[in-house]
């Protein structure tokens, strides 16, 4: 059990892991083109440091000191092998800032230690679908999600036919993939899918040319399917016809923005500006330091710093995890997908949050966004 309420020394100590890669392609500089990032700026660690910050006033009350590990490795075998020794030191959660193979992998081999892992930057739909793990908590929200938040706001302003505009890669086709089953929860229509590249290349330059590449259709909207952020940028205002855009450009679904301004979301973005120096916080960032918050609200909730219990805690219906967007938080039972608001933003400014207005749940309005029970296809 934890100490006294009215500790004034700590007397447990719950230390938190997080994981990345060295050479992580979402963070090669090389990204960034004449000044315009289309890759985040810095590593999502910065989020789970603030977290801990966080932590420590309730750590103090309740006597509990809260640490953090970070290991950045060359490949999986060296996060396997430092996660094997965080755990016989006793720690027992562990942030992962991987893309989906890598955190898969990691997941598989760790899967008999007393660990669980949190998810703070895959979007993919199939690790909360057919290749669910029992031991991975997803804190960042997954392409279902985002693209069910942009689905119930056009349908609520009756843009109800979208053409999509698809890039070349295979997260690409998964934001496709995503935006077809929003379509047909709420009632919207995909006009056309049709190929679009950056590209200098003549022969493929009309793939190039979104004027072009949106001719010939009759849409209320256009989608940009671009995870890498290359070509989205280019393409509002290039529509051959003057519908909005949305998807990777112009109105866009997000984990996090800075600009929301409403439910304590000012106060986190400028503790992380001043903990990174400036940088504002984005979605794996906001998605490391709720997973920090939703550990030591488990420790506090639970009484204990015994992993089976706060664990417990996490997985169970008693969570309800303050993440500064509106709606509280919890995890699914289903697929260990943290239920969550999703921040329609277009550069600077927020929107709109989702789950929208109208659009109510039997149980919980924010599982309106994301795979719902009936549906999953997970099987722990």
């Amino acid at each position: 059990m934890i100490g006294s309420a009215f500790a004034q020394d700590p007397v447990e100590q719950v230390s938190i892991g997080f994981v990345d890669l060295i050479d992580d392609p979402r963070y090669d500089p090389d990204y960034a083109y004449n000044m315009v990032a289309v890759r985040p700026l810095g590593r999502a660690v910065a989020g789970a440091e603030l977290g801990i910050l966080d932590a420590a006033p309730i750590g103090l009350i309740i006597g509990v000191e809260f640490s953090l590990q970070y290991r950045t490795g060359e490949n999986v075998d060296e996060l396997v092998a430092a996660v094997e020794a965080w755990v016989a030191g006793g720690v027992h959660f562990v942030l992962t800032d991987l893309q989906p193979e890598e955190l898969l992998a990691l997941s598989d081999r760790v899967a008999g230690l007393p660990v669980t892992l949190f998810n703070v930057s895959a979007h993919e739909d199939w690790l909360r679908g057919e290749q669910c793990r029992a031991n991975v908590i997803h804190a960042i929200p997954s392409d279902q999600m985002l693209t069910d938040a942009i689905v119930q706001y056009l349908a609520s302003k009756r843009w109800r036919n979208i053409l999509v505009l698809q890039g070349p890669s295979e997260a690409d086709q998964g934001m496709v993939d995503a935006l077809r089953q929003s379509v047909s929860k709420f009632g919207a229509r995909i006009v056309d899918v049709r190929p679009i590249r950056l590209t200098n290349d003549p022969r493929n330059r009309e793939e190039g040319n979104v004027a072009l590449v949106t001719a010939g259709a009759n849409y209320d909207v256009v989608y940009i399917a671009d995870s890498d952020g290359e070509f989205a940028r280019y393409s509002p205002y290039q529509v051959n016809d003057p519908r909005p855009v949305v998807g990777a450009a112009g109105l866009t679904a997000q984990a996090w923005h800075w600009s929301w301004e409403r439910s304590g979301a000012p106060q986190v973005n400028a503790r992380f500006e001043s903990l990174t120096g400036g940088r504002r916080m984005d979605g794996a960032d906001w998605a490391s330091w709720v997973a920090v918050r939703t550990i030591t609200q488990g420790v506090l909730r639970s009484q204990s710093v015994e992993y089976d219990s706060v664990r417990e805690f996490i997985l169970g219906d008693r969570l309800n995890v303050d993440g500064a967007k509106a709606f509280p938080m919890s995890v699914r039972p289903w697929d260990n997908q943290m239920r969550q608001a999703i921040a329609l933003a277009t550069g600077n400014a927020v929107i709109a949050l989702a789950p929208i207005i109208g659009f109510d749940h039997r149980t919980n309005d924010l599982d309106t966004l994301g795979i719902d029970q009936p549906q999953s296809t997970c099987g722990f």
